[in-house]
């Protein structure tokens, strides 16, 4: 089990994270979603060891990781801007690994081999984003860690390695149970991988949930009236947005789902609708509650 407790991070005057606290169930594939600047990156250097927070820890099964080798042995950490030598190649890579992780895994490391369309004694420099990607994914892959730390892992990519990627990470979940936290800004893709989400927002946490569970608390509801209706009825509800068109009114709610619509069906609509919504649509949702919306963005 991962467990983030009370961290903070400043550099300089800026702080990072500030006083962040959860737990990454063992197992699960853990979507680490937020604004941009709002520590993501940060969080992924301190659980792998690369930083060490001014306050609080991230511990692995109950160990810190920062200056822990036995701890870091668990872990394999590609960075959103992975740094390689000039003169690195997926073939130096691999027998530097090799020797410094014990699981690390020949046979799955040559069937990557041929699945992954790489020149192994290529220069990786010379490779483009998306090919550097890859070879990263292939060494970690093959290490076969207890926890896997991607960030932005997706950027770059083609819709069908897009793809690929999911399936070897769920692969490496079945097999290994191994523990997947990944980091990025595009939701539609994490949507289709993670059973847990987290959402910070300027260092701190905002909503850390089952995706199933986040989803259930938010609901997008079209509903028509015969006339136009007042919006006295809707201060019984927690609103987080409104739009109106006419005789239809859009919202996103926050709350019961069945209490929601018997307090709008009872409103007597011509029509109603409640709508399942996508990660996005949670993120934007979650987003407006703590002022983060394109207008207050605009205002500024």
């Amino acid at each position: 089990m991962l467990e983030i407790k009370n961290i903070t991070k400043r550099f300089g005057e800026k702080t990072a994270l500030e006083k962040l606290s959860f737990t990454v169930p063992e197992g699960s594939v853990f979507g680490l979603i937020g604004s941009n600047g709002s520590g993501k990156s940060t969080l992924l250097r301190i659980i792998s060891g690369v930083f060490r927070p001014d306050e609080g820890s991230a511990e692995i099964d109950g160990e810190c990781t920062f200056e822990n080798p036995g701890v870091k042995e668990k872990c394999f950490f590609i960075s959103d801007y992975p740094y390689y030598y000039n003169n690195s190649t997926v073939e130096s890579l691999v027998n530097f690994y090799r020797d410094l992780y014990p699981t690390w895994n020949e046979e799955k490391y040559k069937k990557l081999c041929t699945i992954f369309p790489i020149g192994t004694k290529d220069r990786i420099v010379n490779m483009s984003k998306g090919m550097q990607r890859q070879a990263a994914l292939m060494i970690a892959l093959s290490v076969c860690p207890k926890y896997i730390l991607l960030d932005e892992i997706f950027d770059g990519l083609d819709p069908v390695v897009r793809q690929l990627i999911k399936k070897l990470l769920m692969e490496l979940v079945a097999e290994n149970k191994t523990t997947v936290i990944i980091a990025s800004h595009n939701l539609r893709e994490l949507e289709d991988v993670c059973d847990h989400i987290g959402l910070i927002h300027k260092g701190g946490i905002v909503m850390e949930k089952e995706l199933d569970e986040a989803k259930l608390g938010i609901h997008r509801i079209q509903a028509v009236f015969e006339e136009e209706k007042s919006e006295e009825f809707l201060k019984e509800l927690d609103v987080v947005s409104l739009k109106k068109q006419g005789k239809m009114l859009m919202l996103t709610v926050k709350g019961d789902g069945q209490t929601i619509e018997e307090k709008i069906r009872a409103q007597k609509p011509v029509y109603m609708e409640m709508l399942p919504l996508t990660l996005e649509e949670v993120f934007i949702s979650e987003m407006e509650a703590v002022g983060y919306d394109i207008n207050n963005i605009l205002e500024k």
